[in-house]
């Protein structure tokens, strides 16, 4: 294989030519590194290298499905023996994890050799990977927009062929924003599908989960055959699955009852070209032979944003405490954006009454969203309201917080229903906008029920294909 051609090949693929002996991981490795050199000034998707120790751990990665290939790891939440976890922020600049996490443990047993970190925003808190720390990540079909967030740099990286595979968290839409940003596939899993422990803490509050973003659905699904079974000990494992993954997506998804909604929780309409593209993927899944309704969630958007609000601005807060200690000290004033200070003040002044409220209304709520799969087998939205939006346009550095909330809604309406319902949600690129940027198709199955999802995007996936799209920063 010549390196010019490693991008060309996914994950899997390229663990496939690691076990015939026609590339060595070191190799696989070394056309990784010359990517992120080639493409990181432009893109700012990786922000922390570790290229000495993925050479060294080349040469003894487990021969697992993902064996040799470069994976990369995003700077929130979960922990690297020895790398920094900045969360994006001034205030944890210097915050070096001391052990793996679960999760990583678990990429490695995979055979993937972690190569850095990716860019983030603040904590993740926004949908955009802006911040004052890291900087803006650009997205590689035009550097000028985003890469979405909170998992944007990886989305960048793994968009631009310079890895197959990368790690990405969603806790409102972090997956699936920056897969639909960048043309990629993006599954938001099942509640307490992949582990989070032993630093799981964030994860109290159900809504955070972590998988990865990938070119294809068939790594996708491999990696969560690698990694979704539960913990010893867990509380909450979720249900099991009924055959491995990589089995589904050879697997007729059979005709499927298909809602599909453009409604918005203002109730203002999306841009025009999404829109378009959300009434042709509907038309492609009649076609298909699956029966498809125009329906949407019925639920009162309202109710379900003032019900997140007190438990999630208490948890931010609880997080923030186990960091200041961790640290040794409050933030200082210039340590933390506009945005993340509004969002501790405001949790540090939730009383337990208002977060158990919260909580009680979300069970309620999220009944009448799971109602909707008692007929329908799944639900299809856009991921997004817009195309990707230029850089600066939601920047949570330079503008107030409540405009930065305002710009949000509008861009990001869809993807946090199914973070209070646990349900598995997937982003799909199935449309590209008339300048050249992707537009991605939200499939939210029911709690637990990833293999449907995955022998849908399979059809889907050969029926409107998208792995040889390639953007202008590329390979």
């Amino acid at each position: 294989m010549s390196f010019v051609d490693y991008s060309e090949y996914d994950g899997l693929g390229l663990a496939g030519l690691v076990a015939r002996g026609e590339v060595t991981a070191a190799e696989l490795v070394e056309a990784a590194i010359e990517r992120i050199e080639r493409h990181n000034g432009a893109l700012n998707a990786v922000v922390y290298k570790a290229y000495d120790e993925a050479r060294a751990a080349a040469g003894a990665c487990p021969a697992g499905p993902f064996r040799g290939v470069p994976m990369l790891i995003k700077d929130l939440g979960v922990r690297v023996a020895g790398w920094p976890n900045t969360h994006g922020s001034r205030f944890a600049r210097d915050v070096v994890d001391t052990e793996d996490s679960g999760l990583v443990r678990r990429y490695r047993e995979s055979g993937a050799v972690l190569l850095g970190k990716t860019n983030t925003p603040e904590y993740g808190i926004t949908g955009t990977t802006e911040s004052a720390l890291l900087g803006p990540c650009r997205n590689p079909w035009n550097i000028n927009h985003i890469a979405g967030g909170s998992s944007g740099g990886s989305a960048s990286a793994v968009a631009a062929g310079i890895v197959p595979i990368a790690h990405a968290s969603d806790g409102l839409g972090s997956i699936r924003i920056p897969a639909a940003c960048c043309g990629l596939v993006g599954l938001k899993v099942t509640r307490d599908r992949n582990p989070n422990l032993p630093d799981g803490y964030d994860y109290a509050y159900g809504l955070v989960v972590d998988h990865v973003v990938t070119r294809t659905v068939r790594d996708s699904a491999a990696m969560l055959d690698v990694t979704g079974y539960p913990e010893p000990a867990s509380p909450y494992p979720a249900p099991p699955k009924a055959r491995p993954y990589l089995e589904e997506i050879h697997l007729s998804p059979g005709r499927l009852k298909i809602a599909w909604s453009a409604e918005t929780p203002n109730g203002r309409a999306i841009d025009s070209e999404v829109e378009a593209a959300l009434r042709s993927t509907a038309e492609t899944l009649k076609a298909l032979g699956h029966e498809v309704v125009e329906k949407g969630l019925g639920i009162d958007y309202r109710a379900l944003y003032a019900a997140l609000g007190p438990p999630g601005g208490a948890n931010f807060a609880a997080g923030m405490k186990r960091l200041i200690e961790r640290v040794g000290r409050e933030p200082e004033g210039d340590e933390l954006e506009p945005l993340t200070w509004a969002a501790l003040k405001g949790g540090r002044k939730v009383t337990g009454e208002q977060v158990m409220w919260g909580l009680q209304q979300l069970r309620m709520i999220n009944r009448q969203t799971l109602a909707l799969f008692e007929t329908f087998d799944v639900y299809l939205t856009p991921v997004m309201g817009t195309p990707p939006p230029p850089i600066g346009y939601i920047d949570p550095v330079a503008l107030a917080p409540r405009e930065v909330s305002r710009r949000q809604g509008q861009v990001f309406p869809y993807t946090p229903p199914f973070n209070a319902s646990g349900q598995p949600s997937m982003s799909l690129p199935l449309a590209m906008s008339a300048s050249g940027l992707p537009i991605g198709m939200m499939f939210t199955a029911r709690y637990a029920d990833e293999a449907t999802l995955f022998r849908l995007a399979a059809q889907l996936e050969k029926e409107i294909p998208w792995k040889d799209r390639r953007p202008p920063v590329w390979g």
